[in-house]
């Protein structure tokens, strides 16, 4: 068993809490876990990829080849767009329906769905505004972990919720349970998505 997960956004987007979040369920679920990351220009908006490896026997590279990754889960859709080629064939798209627009040439987001599209294992959802409806919108982020839940092999919705207390808990309980309660709202509809 093993799950290959490219995570994708811009920098400020809560990409590495992502990674944190599934990392620590993972471990505590006694799997290897490797994780590689390019911050890139994070601390002005731009692009920031993660290479997340999740198996039951030892990983030997933290990268992922092309065509490999089992999910591409991205804070941003033309950053979803940007990694396809990492996608193998029978790999999910989990995106942000929300465009951080950071760059003039931004591509229209007719175009960037079309492409999204091709695939038909694509959950798209907009974290952001699920976000701010449950009031913070800052846990988007734990919103699209939700939405990857189901496509994350041999690691529970619950095992998230546990990474995501131990992540937080130093923030406050409130902090916490805003979290928590964005991880399920994207759980339940990528269940809804993928019916």
């Amino acid at each position: 068993m093993k799950t290959d997960i490219i995570l994708a956004g811009v920098g400020g987007q809560g990409i590495l809490s992502i990674a944190s979040a599934i990392g620590v369920a993972a471990l505590k679920k006694g799997l290897h876990v490797k994780q590689s990351e390019t911050h890139g220009m994070s601390q002005r908006g731009g692009a920031v990829i993660s290479h997340l490896r999740i198996s039951d026997k030892p990983i030997f590279s933290d990268l992922i080849a092309e065509g490999n990754a089992d999910l591409i889960l991205s804070v941003e859709p033309m950053e979803a767009m940007r990694y396809l080629p990492y996608l193998s064939e029978t790999g999910y798209i989990v995106t942000n329906t929300a465009p951080f627009i950071n760059i003039p040439e931004y591509p229209a987001m007719k175009t960037i769905m079309g492409e999204l599209n091709k695939n038909p294992r694509l959950v798209a959802i907009d974290a952001d505004n699920t976000a701010t409806e449950l009031g913070s919108k800052l846990s988007s982020n734990m919103v699209m972990l939700g939405a990857a839940s189901p496509f994350l092999n041999h690691i529970a919705a619950e095992d998230l919720e546990q990474g995501i207390i131990e992540l937080f808990s130093r923030k406050g309980e409130d902090v916490v349970n805003v979290n928590l309660a964005a991880l399920r709202a994207g759980k339940e509809f990528a269940a809804n998505a993928i019916k």
